[in-house]
């Protein structure tokens, strides 16, 4: 795009007068007399050898008309030619400044057209002729090409080619427009093009930066939009043109194709368009808040420039701290978890003039469509809300140590289904593989655990405490409480957990480090009451057998959630000091007198 030129000229338009031509449509190009009939001719004999298809208008008097012609004799000699001179003739038609029968002839051409004129003596240059050119009495014969036309009183012409559906603003004075355009001459000579430089004409519009009939043609314009605008000279170049080797000849009309690409004002702040808002949005997010969003990112005039959508992976970041750009920092404040917005960032928030890439060009606008799939912050705590509670009464809920039986449901929040009961899970802290229902209580087997016992991550921990036996509740986890920026094993990294819990059983726990306890003051003579056929020696089978009657005689309890046999063969094996598979009277201690002799060991 070439810079604003200085204004051209005006020409004084005549009024336009009633013609009386006799027009002859000649059908083939070989006249060779004077006239059809062989006497002088009364008019300008007009043969237009070539119409084009589009003619938007045609010269009429006072015109201003831009053309080439070839001037000859009947017997074909050549007396002159603009293309000789390589000079357009640029002349008002109509008031006096051409010869009659050029005048005559000229009217009613359409650029591109061809017209053979037969000027006689009388609309030539007479009796006398034109010293050393023309003989006097001379018939003449011009080849015209109609180049150009326009008046003093045109405007800025206008046609809308494709305007696309949705139009977010128009082009204004003072904004910053990036278009591509191709110019042409008006007879479709082309002079410049954005296409081949590759890049877009970038500029500002209405601050003197372009020719005024470009300021005017882009007024109103939407991002998408194609427009064909035509500018006649004094809004253009004007009587001097622009470029060595006149690459816009002066007086020229010019034909510019536009395609607007993008617009903003350096006043532009961020936009924002809710496109889908969840119902019940409780919290919104604020500066400071962790976020996993998906996002296409595209410019203004559609062309996606990045996609989350194809890496298969949200992205996670801090908003408000300075780790993304300034409009999408300010963009992402006050969504809602589920929510989809459409940010418009102008590039002074953005990337500015320079760009970054090879896909965001300088003083590119940008268009995020974004899908907030959670935020959190990393001083949040679990979120407990109860669904349902049984209806008689509870006297006790679940506390560190309980080990519990509950069942569950887990899930993202934009409502992925991960795990559920009976598989090893997002609940646990063994990593797992992702499972996905299409019902929220397609149970399996209840999940196990021992509070505070570090099996289970942190937050469903927290919150399976202080639960009745048929308690449902709701759990929503951050993730530094559940599988932090790394996730695990079906589950993201950085992502919140929303956690469905059923209470199905709870059992008091035993103290950390017991295998099992007494109710009571255990017997006076342990050893005794354990050896059950007085051989001084406790092998696995009596053992077993003891620690079994004291449970169902309800004397004591083993630790809950594992195998007895198990617990039993443990305590059996920590008892047998020497591991020779017997217990002795001076092997068997309790482990309170255990604890205690280490206290006094340590002192």
């Amino acid at each position: 795009m070439f810079p604003a030129g200085p204004p051209s000229h005006s020409l004084l338009r005549l009024p336009l007068l009633q013609l009386l031509l006799l027009v002859v449509q000649a059908v083939g190009r070989g006249l060779g007399r004077a006239s059809p009939a062989g006497g002088p001719l009364e008019d300008v004999v007009i043969e237009r050898y070539h119409i084009p298809r589009a003619c938007p208008r045609e010269v009429q008097m006072g015109d201003f008309v831009r053309y080439h012609y070839n001037g000859t004799f009947e017997d074909g000699k050549k007396f002159d030619s603009s293309y000789d001179r390589n000079t357009l003739v640029a002349i008002v038609v109509g008031v006096g400044r051409l010869i009659t029968g050029m005048d005559r002839g000229l009217m009613g051409m359409c650029v591109n057209e061809r017209r053979r004129l037969i000027v006689p003596p009388h609309l030539g240059y007479g009796s006398i002729g034109l010293a050393g050119l023309i003989p006097p009495d001379a018939t003449l014969y011009f080849d015209v090409v109609l180049l150009d036309v326009w008046n003093k009183e045109d405007t800025v012409q206008v046609s809308t080619l494709l305007r696309p559906p949705h139009c977010p603003r128009m082009v204004q004075d003072g904004d910053f427009v990036r278009y591509h355009y191709n110019g042409t001459l008006l007879d479709g000579t082309s002079f410049d093009t954005s296409y081949s430089k590759g890049g877009t004409y970038d500029t500002y519009v209405g601050s003197g930066w372009l020719i005024k009939g470009m300021d005017q043609g882009l007024l109103g314009m939407c991002p998408g939009e194609r427009r064909k605008i035509i500018i006649p000279p004094f809004l253009a170049y004007g009587e001097k043109g622009y470029g060595e080797g006149t690459v816009i000849p002066p007086h020229a009309s010019l034909v510019f194709h536009i395609l607007l690409i993008d617009v903003h004002n350096p006043k532009d702040t961020v936009q924002l368009e809710t496109l889908e808002l969840p119902a019940g949005c409780v919290r919104r997010a604020v500066a400071g808040d962790f976020m996993r969003y998906h996002y296409n990112g595209s410019l203004m005039d559609g062309t996606l420039f990045d996609s989350s959508y194809s890496r298969n992976h949200t992205y996670n970041t801090y908003i408000g701290q300075g780790y993304i750009i300034p409009g999408m920092d300010q963009g992402l404040q006050g969504a809602c978890i589920g929510e989809r917005r459409r940010i418009t960032i102008p590039p002074h928030l953005a990337y500015g003039e320079n760009g970054t890439g090879d896909k965001i060009p300088g003083s590119a606008v940008l268009i995020f469509n974004v899908h907030v799939i959670d935020f959190h912050n990393p001083a949040d705590v679990v979120e407990i809300r109860t669904l349902s509670r049984p209806s008689e009464t509870c006297n006790e809920t679940t506390k560190l140590g309980d080990f519990v039986r509950y069942h569950y449901n887990c899930s993202l929040l934009d409502g992925t289904q991960l795990f559920t009961s009976g598989e090893t899970d997002a609940g646990s802290h063994e990593p797992s593989r992702p499972h996905f229902r299409g019902q929220r209580h397609d149970y399996g087997a209840p999940q196990e655990a021992t509070l505070g016992a570090n099996k289970v991550i942190e937050g469903l921990d927290t919150g399976l405490q202080g639960m009745c036996v048929g308690e449902r509740r709701q759990l929503i986890v951050p993730p530094h409480l559940a599988h932090g920026e790394s996730g695990a094993r079906g589950v993201p990294g950085s992502a919140v957990l929303l956690f469905e819990v059923e209470l199905v059983s709870r059992e008091d726990g035993l103290p950390t480090g017991y295998l099992f306890v007494w109710h009571e003051d255990p017997p006076a003579n342990l050893f005794e009451d354990m050896d059950l056929n007085k051989d001084g020696e406790v092998p696995p089978e009596e053992f077993s057998t003891f620690i079994k009657a004291q449970v169902s005689e309800g004397k004591g309890r083993l630790m809950p959630g594992q195998d007895p046999e198990k617990t039993i063969g443990d305590m059996f094996q920590n008892q047998d000091r020497n591991q020779d598979g017997k217990i002795t009277v001076e092997e068997l201690k309790l482990k309170s007198d255990e604890d205690q002799e280490r206290v006094h060991e340590e002192l």
